[in-house]
């Protein structure tokens, strides 16, 4: 199977992210994942979960790690280019990188991302995915991949206001091919609890911060 090496956005849905990224801090539009590669990379992940070789996610980096089920409960495996889907995936988010760059001067320097898998009744509690002054993530993505999503299994991605953390301003069904692209520092959001297996992409756009070789903060 051959998948397509190009940015999954077309001119004109880009030019709609880059319209939300600056204005509300969030963008999510539904068919963006070529639905040949989303089906294989579900594949590849429900592959890992049967052969029981994803890891407990936590919270926290480096001595502040720690598993909290009460606080996430997804499972994960880090993206090394190992297939063909992963590469054809992470050279579409190399060409996102490379639009984001241009028109938004973010000197954004790599990219990271993970599979996650949420069992049944799992969920990840309010959180934002980097604080301010504090880490190099400045765009996040979520690309999701489980196929034929029905609105009874819940698992929803709820955004909420930056300005009023308690007021819910949108709500993302996890659609396979759905992709969300949001600004890491400033948009608080959650995973409701799914009533069936859920698998996504999460990944990071992160600027150099290097000291002495080492990319801060390890991950």
């Amino acid at each position: 199977m051959t998948f397509p090496a190009a940015c999954p956005l077309p001119a004109q849905r880009l030019d709609e992210m880059i319209d939300a990224l600056v204005e509300q801090g969030f963008y999510a539009g539904k068919a963006l994942i070529d639905p040949g590669l989303c089906q294989a990379l579900y594949r590849e992940v429900e592959d890992r979960a049967q052969q029981d070789v994803l890891t407990r996610a936590g919270i926290g980096r480096g001595r502040d790690f720690e598993q909290r089920l009460d606080v996430r409960g997804d499972a994960i495996h880090w993206l090394d280019r190992e297939s063909l889907a992963q590469r054809r995936y992470l050279d579409a988010m190399a060409e996102l990188q490379q639009a984001l760059n241009a028109a938004l001067f973010l000197g954004l320097f790599e990219y990271e991302a993970h599979f996650a898998r949420y069992p049944e009744g799992a969920f990840y509690r309010r959180h934002l995915d980097s604080f301010r002054g504090r880490a190099n993530r400045v765009v996040s993505t979520v690309g999701y991949l489980t196929p034929d999503w029905s609105p009874r299994a819940g698992g929803e991605m709820v955004i909420f206001d930056e300005q009023a953390p308690d007021r819910e301003v949108a709500r993302v069904a996890p659609e396979a091919g759905t992709l969300v692209c949001f600004m890491s520092e400033q948009i608080p959001h959650e995973v409701l609890p799914t009533h069936r297996p859920r698998a996504s992409i999460a990944g990071w756009f992160r600027r150099n911060a290097s000291l002495g070789g080492i990319v801060d903060p390890p991950r």
